[in-house]
Parts: structure tokens; C-alpha cells; sequence
């Protein structure tokens, strides 16, 4: 079921003195307001895949999955594995773009800006944009 997001009521700690200027404050409410509440063993932004570790039609099957080290893997298993990351390379992502610019280059939602993306860089991205410096505008940064 979807509902309006409640974001908790805490005041900032003092680790980033500022506010109001990274729009990965407040996440996700900059760029949405409303989110989908999964139930059982469902996830995702609309609730349509299974939580890792399940599947079946009903994400009641327990599936046992072990991450393995690339380093053990035969030569056939690499070569798998790096076709998997070429197609990756080469599929655009049916379910998610990336904004192009920040919230207030947006003038707060109303010129929106984003992107396709292919889902590898997808996943670059998604590490770039969490792990990166606030920017405070002009050519400041935290």
C-alpha cells in the first residue's frame, strides 16, 4: 500500500552544520512524497519483487543464496559473470533515471531533470551520488 513519507522529527546532528542546501537531506522526500509500503516478503518501489533470500509467485520460497569470491570461480563462471556486466553495460534501466542536476537547479521540482540510465551505471552512480561531498553552492563544497 502506498502512504505520504514521515520523516523523523529529530533535529540534524552536529556532524553537518548546515541545512536546507544537499538535497540528500530529508531522503527520500525531495524527490518523492509518497512511497509503497511492502508486506510479507515483498520490496521494492512498487512492491513487485521478492526480498533477497525468497522467491516463487508468492516470495514464499526460501532461496539460500552465497555471494562467492570472483577468484574461485571456474573460467566458464567468469566469463558468465562478465557477460552478465556487459549486458548491464548495454541495458537501459526499465525502472529508474537519475536526476541530472540538484533539487534547487530543479527551482524545487517544478523543471524537472533526469536522465536514462543503463542499470550498471546505475549502481555507479547510485554509490557516487550517496558518497559524495555536499555541495553548498557555487564552487563550495563539504
Amino acid at each position: 500500500s502506498c502512504q505520504d513519507i514521515l520523516l523523523s522529527s529529530a533535529p540534524p546532528g552536529p556532524q553537518f552544520p548546515f541545512t536546507g542546501v544537499d538535497d540528500r537531506e530529508s531522503w527520500p522526500s525531495v524527490f518523492y512524497n509518497r512511497t509503497c509500503q511492502c508486506t510479507g516478503n515483498f520490496m521494492g518501489f512498487n512492491c513487485g519483487n521478492c526480498k533477497f533470500g525468497f522467491g516463487g509467485p508468492d516470495c514464499t520460497e526460501r532461496r539460500l543464496l552465497v555471494r562467492r569470491n570472483i577468484f574461485d570461480l571456474s573460467v566458464p563462471e567468469k566469463d558468465k559473470f562478465l557477460a552478465y556486466l556487459t549486458l548491464a553495460k548495454h541495458t537501459t534501466s526499465p525502472d529508474y533515471v537519475i536526476p541530472t542536476g540538484t533539487y534547487s537547479q530543479m527551482n524545487n521540482g517544478s523543471s524537472p531533470m533526469f536522465n536514462d540510465i543503463n542499470v550498471y551505471d546505475l549502481f555507479v552512480w547510485t554509490h557516487y551520488y550517496v558518497s559524495r561531498d555536499a555541495l553548498l553552492g557555487g564552487s563550495e563544497i563539504w
